[in-house]
């Protein structure tokens, strides 16, 4: 009984983390002002996070966190998305979160 309430507990932790990451960088968007263009469920300016995440991959990571820092054009209509003032550990960290929206 032990060992199952332990596993429990461990796994309960886990998950726990899972949400505050989440959170951690869903906070790291909005002060980024990357919230002013997009949003999570809804086209903004730019796409919603969950439309990128289900044209993406897990392997497209490192080029989304690219286009966090450099900005982009012409992948998602007629508007730019202009550089953004992150660190390359930031835009891994927005990037990686983005695509665990799916």
């Amino acid at each position: 009984m032990k060992v199952i309430t332990l596993s429990l507990l461990a796994a309960a932790g886990i998950m726990s983390a899972g949400f505050a990451q989440a959170a951690d960088e869903s906070a790291l968007a909005k002060s980024k002002n990357c919230l002013t263009c997009h949003q999570v469920d809804k086209k903004v300016v730019g796409p919603a996070y969950k439309d990128v995440a289900k044209k993406y991959t897990a392997k497209d990571e490192a080029m989304l966190a690219e286009k966090i820092i450099k900005g982009g054009k012409g992948n998602w209509g007629a508007v730019p998305m202009p550089p953004n003032k992150v660190t390359p550990e930031e835009a891994q960290k927005l990037a990686n979160w983005i695509l665990s929206l799916k």
